[in-house]
């Protein structure tokens, strides 16, 4: 259909706009079926525990060797959190067909199938590191299609999608923007800000419109007084960020490869070895009386709820459960875990602080946790403060993650996600490459 009222610019324009908007929807929807999915996989993990605890024994080493099978054949690119493989397809250097796999239909595909496989076997994975790259690769592969710039299609889209993805699934539409502008691209282009703000707005209005307006972890009040109280924010920053910063090279040094008998069963036999990871999560969730597995979600709410029936020891079994769950090898993000364990080291720090507020204190562990795994303080406070719907504690809140990002560089020097990211590529490249998936494509072609 022609529109002689239209130069051949402006319907061009018109085209892209449309598969722009249809781009951010698309991920608002997706980003919901996502989450639906994920919590009725939890869910019937759960029930599955009700039968027997030491169901996970056989069930979670099994399910995480088939996702570790899968991932390895079918969708290479899709393992782990998916904030890294993103940041990685932002580089200027990076070729066009490694961007294209990593944010392709088929990996976000596999991310959503395998990520919510995870979550039914018991790991402790989240979904909302997944989201991000499943956002990116929607907003990508359409921004093929619509033929946007190329500078759009390289910047402006991955980070919008990314953004929306971190919108969409938390219900955060600010720390969405806050994240893309921190965490996925530490230098931000004004040309980028329209096209970021708009996808998360459209986004933001999908979630709203088909799941309503709530908060995350639903509302909270606590406030500290400025004085005496504000101990806690000094002593949760410095812990949070310690305890983050080291999360975070645990993270770096496994991942550029484990020495020893253990590193060479990572590198050859990668399915074995995810069982062994299985193994270990089936132990750790009975030593917490089944309170480790999944997300963390259901735990973090009860213990801001404060009707928590957890073990003292929760948020670092549930540390060490996200850091077994991340090196096995399958898809699933830390994003959700980490904000759990952060409420479970809050509410240990709450016994060391009898007049402060025990949900106050957990909110700053939540933060400071947060910010010490990602470097990201901006983020950290931000996400927060929406999730809980608290703003009594912004400048607390604010105080705590820049306090914690300080003391996660002693430990940590270099940001996890961007570190991951770096060395993502190289071993991308080899895997796509030895993919049957790959030999298949370079058959057709």
């Amino acid at each position: 259909m022609k529109f002689p009222f239209l130069e051949e610019k402006q319907i061009l324009e018109w085209k892209r706009r449309l598969v722009f908007w249809s781009g951010a929807v698309s991920v608002g929807v997706v980003a919901i079926f996502f989450a639906v999915a994920c919590e009725q996989a939890n869910a019937l993990f759960h029930k599955l525990l009700a039968y027997s605890p030491y169901l996970p024994l056989i069930l979670t080493p099994l399910g995480l060797m088939m996702i570790v099978f899968v991932t390895r054949k079918f969708f290479p690119g899709s393992q782990g959190s998916g904030i890294p493989q993103t940041i990685a397809s932002l580089e200027k250097n990076e070729s066009s067909e490694i961007r294209d796999r990593m944010l392709s239909l088929r990996v976000a595909f596999g991310k959503i199938m395998l990520c919510i496989a995870g979550l039914f076997f018991g790991a402790s994975v989240g979904r909302e590191g997944p989201t991000v790259q499943i956002g990116a690769a929607i907003m990508h592969s359409l921004g093929n299609l619509a033929r946007f710039p190329r500078h759009d299609l390289e910047k402006g889209l991955i980070l919008a999608g990314g953004a929306a993805g971190v919108a969409a699934a938390f219900n955060t539409p600010l720390a969405g923007i806050v994240f893309a502008i921190e965490e996925m691209s530490r230098s931000f282009e004004e040309h980028n800000s329209s096209t970021i703000l708009m996808t998360v707005i459209i986004a933001g209005i999908t979630s709203l419109a088909l799941l309503g307006n709530y908060s995350y972890f639903g509302h909270t009040s606590e406030t500290l007084v400025l004085g005496r109280e504000w101990s806690v924010v000094i002593f949760c920053g410095i812990s949070g960020g310690l305890l983050g910063g080291g999360f975070s090279r645990i993270l770096i040094e496994v991942n550029k490869g484990l020495k020893g008998r253990m590193g060479k069963l990572m590198r050859e036999k990668p399915v074995a070895f995810a069982g062994c990871c299985g193994v270990a999560l089936a132990l750790i969730g009975l030593a917490s009386g089944n309170s480790t597995y999944g997300s963390g979600y259901i735990e973090a709410k009860s213990l801001l709820d404060a009707n928590a029936e957890l073990p003292e020891s929760y948020g670092l079994l549930k540390m060490v459960a996200t850091i077994v769950s991340y090196v096995s090898g399958i898809p699933g993000g830390i994003m959700a875990p980490t904000l759990s364990a952060g409420a479970g080291f809050g509410a240990n720090i709450a016994h060391f602080f009898t007049s402060v507020p025990t949900g106050a204190a957990i909110i700053l562990g939540m933060v400071a946790y947060f910010a010490g795994v990602t470097q990201a303080p901006i983020t950290a406070f931000v996400i927060v403060i929406e999730m809980t719907d608290n703003h009594e504690m912004i400048l607390p809140m604010m105080a705590a993650a820049f306090i914690a990002k300080v003391c996660s560089k002693l430990i940590c020097p270099t940001p996890l996600f961007h570190t991951l990211a770096k060395n993502f590529l190289p071993k991308t490249e080899r895997r796509l490459i030895s993919s049957p998936y790959h030999e298949s494509r370079r058959a057709t072609d």
